[in-house]
């Protein structure tokens, strides 16, 4: 009995056993060898019975244990070795190799005892997650690590070369796009925001349709091409000036040579699907599969853009198609000498909508100059997109329109009771002329910049001198630029839309003290130079030689966007780089 209940312990090996039956027998003088005997034929049958049982059938797991399913939850889970027992069993191990997909289901089932014993918690919002009216937050709720299928990932570049990844869905247009970045970046939304479609390899770049769908656009660009974020002020130029941007000499009827279009019923013709306006002139053509280019006498239509194979002659059998309207876009070609031999700098370029990049599918255009280019492209829009394009125009408007009557701020009681008074004399009094109070709201405004140069003379905390404080008060100003180029400035002049009264203030490269304010008007550039002029101590700003004085860029940039003065068109909209 001693013997059986000391086997019976886990902790206890056989030849212990036989120790203790051999002190045992010493010890009362009875022969009891015949027991042990017996008690070690009984132990070696045991272990080969468990032994066979496990290697055929019962897969060990963690430290040699059976599954308690198999029945063998009564044997030792710790099995002797070879070299501690006196036996023929030479292939017995203490452990055996774990089967690893036992293991991880039985891990999976573990995780889902675990996950199911775990309290229900309260949802505190339930409308997050997948399930609407959930009340409490389980695995199948909680949202995956993915988007969702229906959301796809949009990355948008500035004009410093910054990046933003936004996640958008299917359905979102560019109009949409552009009014999240402009709230995402803290930009002042005048509607003048666009989403370019950039491709530098070929040189082409395009604004985006506010009515597009982003995702659309993006599934037919190439790896290389990116979106950009930028202002584009000529978005909707042409519905304020068409006379600006289609030259009579450039528009006529499809099927008459000698009648032309009243000037006031221009952008209704083009609007409406009825009429059959055109725009015919001469364009240099680049020649598919070669380098030259060849002048010839085009016409742009609704159904197309075609070109004459006799002289200037529109008849049907002369005109051979180009392009067609339905399945392509229009791109302005931002490389065209350096990249394609253009023979001028105002290209533009047709690309079929299927056209992942190759070159010999792209349609190369020149145009004579940047009125010439803008009138093309402005048609081809037209034509492709019609009314839509005015719904487009309009839609800002009318949102404007409707917020106006909630822009003005509700005055309190107090606010109410408040008049303007005068204190310039020895005595006070109420200024009871509306006109004369709003004047001195203005100049009360204006003053103090006077106060502060005194406090800066007289000296006070501020750190700044007036006039150091002048030189650099226009640094972070939008429509200032720093040491930029004359090209550069160029470049985002066209960039931006070359509508009159486009501006930027640059720092001169020839006069390290002088700035240069850039000027768009009639679509050429312009640059006046603004020289400091210094009297009785004190530096001031000019653009006239001294006839009207600033004693900084920011005064003179607000003087001169209120006041022509020597400029050909007053200062209208600065030139924006914002980062994303």
């Amino acid at each position: 009995v001693m013997c059986f209940i000391s086997f019976g312990a886990p902790q206890h090996k056989p030849h212990v056993l036989e120790n203790i039956c051999t002190a045992q027998l010493e010890s009362d003088d009875v022969d009891l060898e015949a027991l042990v005997n017996d008690m070690n034929s009984s132990l070696e049958s045991l272990y080969s019975t468990c032994s066979g049982q496990q290697t055929e059938s019962t897969p060990l797991l963690h430290n040699g244990q059976p599954h308690p399913s198999d029945g063998l939850s009564h044997v030792s889970p710790e099995l002797p070795s070879s070299s501690s027992v006196d036996s023929p069993q030479t292939g017995l191990r203490r452990s055996q190799p774990m089967h690893i997909l036992a293991v991880r289901s039985l891990q999976e089932e573990e995780q889902q005892l675990r996950t199911s014993s775990l309290p229900a918690i309260p949802n505190p919002f339930p409308e997050l997650c997948s399930p609407a009216s959930s009340p409490v937050l389980s695995p199948g709720s909680l949202p995956p690590g993915e988007p969702p299928a229906d959301n796809y990932i949009v990355k948008i570049f500035s004009e410093d070369g910054m990046g933003k990844v936004v996640e958008i869905p299917a359905d979102m247009t560019a109009r949409d796009l552009c009014q999240l970045l402009v709230y995402k970046s803290h930009c002042v939304d005048d509607n003048s925001w666009a989403l370019v479609e950039h491709h530098p390899l070929l040189g082409l770049e395009r604004c985006l349709e506010e009515h597009e769908l982003v995702v659309q656009v993006q599934a037919s660009m190439n790896s290389d091409s990116r979106f950009l974020f930028r202002k584009n002020y000529a978005k909707y130029e042409f519905f304020r000036n068409p006379l600006t941007f289609f030259p009579e000499h450039m528009v006529a009827w499809c099927q008459e040579s000698s009648r032309t279009i009243p000037p006031s019923q221009l952008l209704q013709n083009f609007l409406a699907s009825t009429s059959c306006p055109e725009i015919q002139g001469y364009l240099y053509v680049k020649e598919l599969g070669r380098k030259s280019w060849k002048k010839v006498y085009m016409f742009l239509r609704r159904s197309g853009l075609y070109c004459s194979t006799k002289g200037t002659s529109k008849e049907p059998r002369h005109l051979q198609l180009v392009a067609d309207l339905e399945d392509s876009n229009i791109f302005t070609v931002i490389t065209g000498k350096k990249q394609h031999g253009a023979p001028t700098d105002y290209g533009f370029c047709v690309k079929p909508n299927k056209c992942r990049g190759e070159m010999k599918e792209l349609r190369m255009f020149c145009a004579e100059d940047e009125q010439g280019r803008t009138c093309w492209m402005t048609a081809f829009r037209l034509f492709k997109y019609g009314i839509v394009l005015y719904q487009n125009y309009k839609i800002p408007q009318q949102r404007k329109t409707l917020l106006s009557h909630f822009s003005a701020p509700v005055r309190s009681v107090s606010e109410n009771s408040l008049v303007a008074m005068d204190f310039s004399g020895r005595i006070g009094r109420v200024i009871d002329n509306p006109v004369e109070a709003q004047s001195a709201a203005m100049e009360e405004g204006h003053a103090w910049r006077k106060r502060s140069q005194r406090m800066n003379i007289l000296g006070s905390h501020s750190p700044l001198h007036h006039s150091s404080l002048n030189s650099v008060i226009h640094i972070a100003q939008l429509w200032f630029h720093g040491r930029i180029s004359r090209e550069e400035s160029h470049r985002i002049i066209h960039q931006q839309g070359q509508v009159d009264g486009l501006f930027l203030v640059r720092v001169s490269q020839s006069n390290p003290k002088a700035f240069v304010l850039t000027l768009c008007h009639h679509q050429k550039i312009k640059h006046f130079q603004i020289l400091p002029c210094e009297e009785d101590g004190q530096v001031f700003f000019s653009l006239d030689d001294g006839a009207t004085k600033f004693t900084d860029l920011i005064q003179l940039v607000e003087f001169y966007q209120l006041n022509r003065g020597v400029l050909p068109c007053k200062l209208k909209h600065p030139c924006t780089a914002v980062a994303l």
